[in-house]
């Protein structure tokens, strides 16, 4: 969970899931919403698949990025009852 707030924590990073969230991209594709090299896109998304956020697929002579969504339900799940343990204590 902690390294999910920590990627998170990136502003492109969070453009990048913004991206991913309309469509599965290849890094070229995520790379041309930039203006930054290649090899910190790649970097970004390292640190996103580290943190679950992001999987990614093989296919053919390009990798695929996509959401993990189910990452995304835990990291609200647990925002969420941050929240209500914070209301009950009042």
């Amino acid at each position: 969970m902690n390294e999910a707030f920590k990627a998170l924590s990136d502003p492109s990073r969070r453009k990048i899931l913004h991206l991913l969230k309309k469509e599965d991209l290849t890094a070229g594709e995520i790379a041309g919403h930039f203006n930054m090299t290649k090899p910190s896109i790649s970097h970004h998304l390292n640190l996103l698949r580290q943190a679950n956020l992001v999987e990614s697929e093989k296919k053919g002579q390009h990798i695929i990025y996509s959401l993990n969504t189910s990452v995304f339900e835990d990291v609200v799940t647990w925002f969420m009852d941050f929240l209500t343990k914070d209301e009950e204590g009042k």
